[in-house]
């Protein structure tokens, strides 16, 4: 894609001029057409921007995905679009000059060209697997084939907006913790580095005999100090290693079994993971997509190996015949029995996505809850932990100076 500077001009003679990312001239006529503008004169910008800048946008858009926000942005708004009557091509062009992700700018001027030559928005989406994920596509593909868009967009904006909530109310729950870790450990490296130093060269010039937990402490600022680079780099892969653990690829068996056995936190995880799995599939079947395709998507979804595997398996047995409140009765370790009495009512009802979506909604509370109960529970043992390591520190470097004033008694 590049950026064009153009002069445009419509029937009733009115001009417009400005910048359009476009894949070529011819794309961006195209685009003008739809809009109902011809286009007079275009020059490409490309040729202006430094190479340097240019590397580094497209490192960073290959770097960061785009945010949740900015999908349920453009998600909402396009509903919103669709229902008033404004063209598919004209309202995703209108919507990639307000989204803020270069990236995704980028994506959405793609899709309205690609979308002006005929092809359908879920075809279109799919090249861009990593932004529209399969549940977007799917939910897509069933609202063009029922002529309904507008409802799937509804769905998934439904959708899309929990899952933000959900992840909302979690990410706020364990800023304060994380915050808090984080000053003590920098406060504790500049200890280190700077002020354990000092002390221990007066106490060598006094020839104070030094307790063991003195001479640890010591021991560690000469490591951090006399080898801070070999100190920076295993920090560097501590760092790295914990992301890689946290955001290793859908079905991790190792990763999946740590969380879901970690005290507290594997509750947690198994509620959320109860709730994504529950309000995709009631999304998905709202939408029209057939209850094996459903399932199968969900477990696509979802993170957990444990949880991924519990739907695919459901899916099949679902597909020779068993109802999926039997099938997933199976797995009372992952979901709590309430789930499979609640799918078997709506399933005896014929509302089984309603009573998936309450369903999820009560999880979703649940999680809320509890990680709000989890940060009140860490604040004070981080405050006592936080205090215990002071203490330490202080008993250490007191305790040579009480021995030494001891001995001039």
């Amino acid at each position: 894609m590049s950026q064009y500077s153009y002069k445009a001009k419509n029937l009733q003679g009115g001009e417009e001029s400005g910048v359009m990312e476009a894949a070529n001239q011819n794309e961006l006529a195209k685009v003008l057409r739809q809009k109902g503008y011809f286009l007079l004169s275009a020059g490409s910008r490309d040729a202006v921007k430094k190479p340097i800048a240019s590397s580094f946008n497209s490192f960073l858009s290959g770097l960061f995905g785009v945010p949740l926000p900015e999908k349920l942005f453009f998600t909402r708004n396009l509903a919103i679009m669709v229902k008033t009557g404004v063209s598919l091509p004209r309202a995703i062009s209108i919507l990639s000059q307000q989204v803020k992700s270069g990236k995704f700018k980028k994506i959405l001027v793609q899709l309205s060209v690609d979308i002006t030559e005929g092809r359908l928005l879920s075809a279109c989406m799919s090249a861009y697997p990593s932004v529209f994920s399969t549940l977007y596509q799917e939910t897509l593909k069933v609202g063009e084939e029922t002529g309904k868009l507008e409802d799937a967009l509804s769905v998934l904006e439904q959708q899309m907006e929990k899952e933000h909530k959900l992840k909302s109310d979690i990410s706020s729950a364990m800023l304060y913790p994380a915050v808090v870790l984080g000053m003590a450990v920098v406060i504790g490296i500049i200890m280190f580095v700077f002020a354990v130093p000092k002390l221990k060269t007066t106490f060598t010039e006094m020839n104070v005999a030094l307790p063991f937990t003195t001479r640890a402490i010591f021991g560690l600022a000469d490591f951090l100090t006399k080898h801070w680079l070999l100190s920076l780099l295993i920090f560097v892969v501590l760092v790295i290693g914990g992301l890689a653990l946290g955001w290793a690829k859908s079905g991790s068996r190792l990763r999946s079994a740590i969380v879901l056995r970690l005290p507290v936190i594997g509750k947690i995880a198994k509620t959320t993971n109860a709730a994504l799995a529950l309000r995709t599939v009631s999304s998905l079947l709202t939408a029209g997509v057939p209850i094996v395709r459903s399932l199968q998507v969900a477990s696509g979804s979802l993170r957990n190996f444990y949880f991924q595997q519990s739907l695919k398996e459901v899916s099949v047995a679902v597909e020779k015949g068993i109802k999926m409140s039997q099938a997933i009765s199976s797995y009372p370790k992952l979901y709590a029995s309430t789930v499979f009495h609640m799918m078997e009512v709506g399933e005896e009802t014929g509302e089984t996505p309603d009573v998936l979506k309450k369903l999820a909604d009560f999880y979703e509370d649940e999680v809320a809850a509890s990680t709000q109960r989890l940060a009140a529970l860490i604040e004070p043992a981080l405050i006592v932990f936080i205090g215990g390591v002071v203490g330490f520190f202080a008993m250490s470097m007191m305790q040579p100076m009480f021995n030494m004033m001891s001995s001039v008694k």
